[in-house]
């Protein structure tokens, strides 16, 4: 089957607008007494004729005595056509005698003056697999080679390079040919192909060439290069003392003028070296097509192959030293290309070069604050989160590094602002020594925050961390500076009264006396008095927290009671002074009471809630009882829990990463085969570029080995075949499902299981779903019992559940038939993998997405672990929910899981499940909900879990 596969032609199909009946004496009519346009239309009916599979035998001479002939360039491009095409032998398979007259017009096409007939005619022998064809053309073919155009010339040699190829009895000096023919050529294409040819004809003399001029390789055209370095990879991999001699050349190509060429070299020569220097050269290569191509792809494609060389320790150390020359990726406007340059940088930087790396972060985020582009606000959250990153994992830049990341509170980007003060409050829980710079530098930041959730979260890092009493002083000034005149109702009364007394003399000042004189419907004259008055809106300036508690955001009021409550505390355990103990304190209570009672006036726009009315009544009286377990919870709880949540935090990343290393390492079994590269069957290059992925990932030592088995494995291919038709059908049909990123390929495969031969088998697909069918299949003829393999690509467009239907049509001599074909399901597993975000992110999507989808629980389970582990490995999401939060049987389970496709697009599941303790073998209820921004997605992801549900179910009935 593979070796029928090989053997296909590639047709050029000209698909017809119409299709019509048609007349074969009307055909050779036209063929014969046409005129020239006339015949070029009919010729086109006749090459589609035969490639529905229609024989017409006695068009052959027709075409041979009025069209072959005429020297029109359109006809002798069809007539190309029709050659490659026609049937060229009997049926007991000797050549037609009519071909002898066709082969005297290949010669004299070769023979023509005019250079495109002859180039063309050579690329059409290229095709031809008739040696008894070719014979006679063979001196014409060689005179070609010194032809003065080049484009006769390399469509000489790639004739040459074929015929030698499939019948090298025709020109068994072929290679010694081609070499002398190199030695005198100067065109770089006729260059390429002759060395292409000598490559894979005769390796040796390629060699040598290529030993005799390795001095000019750089000066070659691209073209060239890359069958080079090709050359260089198969020879230093067949025979490794080779390298010494030609690693230099693949040194000098890392200079190529050509990106590809230079991506080619840096990949060949990790593979053929592990020296530092080398690995070193190829790195700076890499980085060197990031910065300098412009296309994002190419960017992407590069980074992505740092990341895998990145993966080999040895190689790691080597690319450490070139963190700051990664960094120069920066300079790309692209947010995916920022987001995976940071990330390996964030993974090779070490103390020798932490503070350069901390350096360069800091001019980025300076060169974002006068830059409006729509992904900016996300790049500063980017840097934040690298320097946050950095400053854990090196603390001894921590104190460059947070003054220039407290600006980013007054940022009017509330993502980067609160990553700032994640960043924060972890340095300045673990690193006390830094806590009056943090203290000092929040302070000065404060009266410039924009936003209330960045005021509150800073409300509560101040409360917590302000140790001494000049800080709790400075912190209680600064909210009353904030907050503004307290009792605050009061005050707002004052400001309305006045405001009231103030517009009611703008008013007075204001009125206009108009005076209009009308005629009124008996003619007599009257005038007519209107006032107008212009209204004035006047905007009252406020203090940032007392104007978010006239807008009716009183959760801030409830932060700035327990603030101001924990500051108090503090401060009658350092202050000995009763006096001032009770001054404070009942600063304190009057700027709640305050809150209390504005939130119950109706002078905000939204009345204070319940909760929160609560939370400043705890907080009041806390102050008056202080009760020792509840100042304890104020004073010292709310410290420890953060302590405690940060290590889980940090023991989770270094799960995470442990897992990612034993996941990486080898898992070799004692009785397992080993498989030597250099003794693999690499005849017909059938190996390609295998060999080399092969190649390289073994120099990578870590990233996912990809074989020779595991290329072209059977297994691997018969777990995706669909059945489509019967065994008992006359048609059997079947499908290999290959997914790609965004498209997929149908390699179906037709069976003719009858003994009649069958015209114009056309396989019919259609689809459902946001799939598209790229071209229609062209119809094929099948023999008794013969077989053929058909390829249909579908491009896809978005992440959801598609369906493929169709059926084979075929005409046999007596009537038209139809097999209708099993329907092939795309998964829409195959395009979502696991991701993560943080809960802030993952909050502001879930209000954000619109389609929610409410799957229930319905399972024979009867562990809640159990139902969370299936949901994961069935739907490829990520558990956002720590270990340890989930860890223990208490009943019930809260769990949010995230996934994003590789269109982008993000899907968001929360896990409810409940069971009764009073019943073990009692099964998972509960419910899913799962949101996504588009319908597709959400109900795709709904229909995967209950048909993963279903088959559980069927399998414990089974059981």
């Amino acid at each position: 089957m593979a070796s029928v596969s090989e053997g296909m032609w590639c047709y050029t199909i000209i698909n017809p607008p119409e299709t019509e009946t048609y007349n074969e004496m009307q055909l050779k009519q036209d063929l014969e007494k046409g005129e020239v346009n006339v015949k070029i239309d009919t010729l086109k009916k006749v090459i589609q004729l035969l490639l529905q599979g229609e024989r017409l035998p006695n068009l052959l001479m027709t075409i041979i005595r009025f069209v072959l002939p005429l020297q029109n360039h359109t006809i002798k491009k069809l007539l190309l056509i029709y050659w490659e095409i026609v049937p060229k032998t009997s049926a007991d398979g000797k050549l037609l005698q009519e071909m002898i007259l066709v082969c005297d017009a290949y010669r004299k096409d070769l023979q023509h003056p005019n250079e495109f007939l002859r180039g063309s005619t050579l690329r059409f022998l290229c095709k031809l697999r008739e040696p008894e064809l070719l014979e006679p053309l063979m001196p014409a073919i060689r005179a070609c080679l010194e032809h003065r155009h080049s484009y006769v010339r390399r469509n000489a040699v790639l004739a040459i390079f074929t015929i030698y190829k499939n019948f090298d009895w025709l020109v068994p000096d072929g290679p010694e040919l081609i070499a002398t023919f190199l030695d005198t050529q100067q065109d770089m294409s006729c260059k390429r192909n002759a060395f292409l040819m000598l490559l894979h004809a005769d390796q040796e003399r390629a060699l040598n060439y290529l030993a005799s001029c390795l001095d000019q390789v750089n000066s070659f055209g691209d073209i060239l290069q890359l069958v080079i370095v090709e050359l260089i990879y198969k020879v230093c991999h067949a025979n490794p003392a080779e390298r010494s001699r030609f690693i230099r050349c693949i040194y000098n190509l890392l200079n190529s003028s050509s990106n590809a060429v230079r991506y080619e070299a840096a990949g060949t020569l990790v593979t053929l070296s592990t020296a530092p220097t080398a690995i070193k050269a190829a790195v700076s290569c890499y980085i060197e097509l990031i910065v300098k191509e412009s296309d994002n792809n190419v960017k992407l494609i590069v980074l992505d192959r740092l990341i895998a060389l990145k993966e080999n320790e040895n190689i790691e150390r080597i690319m450490q030293e070139l963190v700051m020359d990664v960094l120069r990726v920066l300079s790309a406007t692209d947010i995916e290309v920022r987001r995976k340059t940071l990330a390996l940088a964030m993974d090779l930087v070490s103390s020798r070069n932490i503070e350069e790396m901390v350096l360069v972060l800091k001019k980025e985020v300076s060169k974002t604050h006068n830059v409006e582009h729509e992904d900016t606000g996300k790049y500063r959250q980017l840097l934040v989160r690298t320097l946050h990153s950095c400053c854990i994992k090196f603390p001894d830049v921590a104190a460059t590094v947070i003054p220039v990341l407290v600006e980013f509170l007054s940022d009017s980007n509330e993502l980067a602002a609160g990553d700032v003060l994640v960043f924060v409050r972890e340095a300045i829980q673990k690193f006390s020594h830094l806590q009056p710079l943090v203290i000092e530098k929040l302070l000065e930041s404060f009266p410039a925050i924009k936003s209330s959730k960045i005021h509150r979260t800073t409300l509560w890092i101040l409360g917590e961390y302000a140790n001494s009493v000049q800080d709790v002083m400075e912190v209680i000034g600064m909210i009353n500076r904030t907050l503004g005149e307290v009792p605050i109702v009061e005050a707002e009364q004052a400001r309305l009264d006045g405001n009231d007394a103030e517009e009611e003399q703008k008013k007075t000042a204001e009125v206009v006396n108009n005076t209009n004189t009308k005629v009124t419907s008996d003619g007599t004259y009257a005038t007519q008095s209107a006032f107008s008055v212009a209204p004035v809106a006047k905007k009252v300036a406020r203090p940032p927290l007392r104007q978010y508690l006239m807008d009716g955001d009183f959760f801030v009021g409830a932060t700035l009671a327990t603030t101001l409550t924990k500051l108090a505390l503090k401060f009658l355990r350092l202050e000995p002074n009763e006096k001032k103990q009770n001054r404070v304190c009942s600063c304190a209570m009057l700027v709640m009471s305050s809150v209390l009672h504005l939130g119950k006036s109706g002078l905000p726009t939204k009345a204070i809630t319940n909760d929160d009315i609560d939370r400043i009544y705890l907080c009041l009286k806390t102050l008056s009882l202080r009760t020792p377990e509840i100042v304890d919870i104020f004073v010292a709880s709310c410290r420890e829990s953060l302590a405690s949540m940060l290590s889980a935090q940090n023991d989770e990343k270094l799960q995470a990463q442990k897992d990612k290393q034993q996941k990486n390492a080898a898992k070799i079994q004692p009785d397992d085969p080993i498989a030597f590269t250099q003794l693999a069957d690499g005849k017909n290059d059938q190996l390609g570029e295998n060999v080399f992925e092969l190649s390289l990932n073994q120099a990578l030592a870590g990233t996912k080995p990809t074989g020779l088995t595991d290329v072209a494995s059977l297994n691997s291919k018969l777990n995706k075949i669909t059945q489509l038709t019967g065994f008992s059908d006359p048609v059997y049909a079947e499908a290999y499902v290959h997914v790609n990123q965004y498209d997929i390929v149908l390699d179906v495969l037709i069976v003719n299981q009858t003994n009649d031969t069958l015209q114009n088998c056309t396989l019919e697909l259609a689809t459902v779903g946001d799939l598209r069918l790229v071209e229609k299949p062209h119809p094929v003829v099948l023999a008794p019992n013969d077989f053929c393999n058909i390829k249909a690509n579908v491009k896809v467009s978005s992440t959801e559940n598609g369906i493929i239907f169709g059926n084979i049509v075929y005409d046999t001599t007596f009537s038209s038939n139809v097999v209708d074909l099993n329907t092939i399901q795309i998964d829409i597993m195959d395009y979502i993998l696991p991701a993560t975000c943080t809960d802030t992110e993952f909050r502001s999507m879930w209000v954000e997405f619109e389609w929610e989808n409410k799957v229930s629980v319905n399972t024979t389970l009867t562990d809640l672990h159990d139902y969370l582990r299936l949901l994961l490995n069935s739907t490829n999401m990520r558990c956002l929910t720590p270990e340890k939060a989930l860890s223990g049987q208490c009943g019930f389970m809260a769990a949010n899981m995230y996934a994003r496709s590789i269109f982008g697009e993000d899907a968001l599941a929360n896990l409810s499940i409940e069971k009764s303790l009073d019943r073990p073998d009692a099964p998972v209820t509960g419910h899913i909900r799962i949101r996504a921004k588009s319908q597709g997605m959400a109900l795709s992801l709904g229909d995967k879990i209950n048909h993963t549900q279903k088959c559980l179910q069927g399998k414990s009935v089974a059981a």
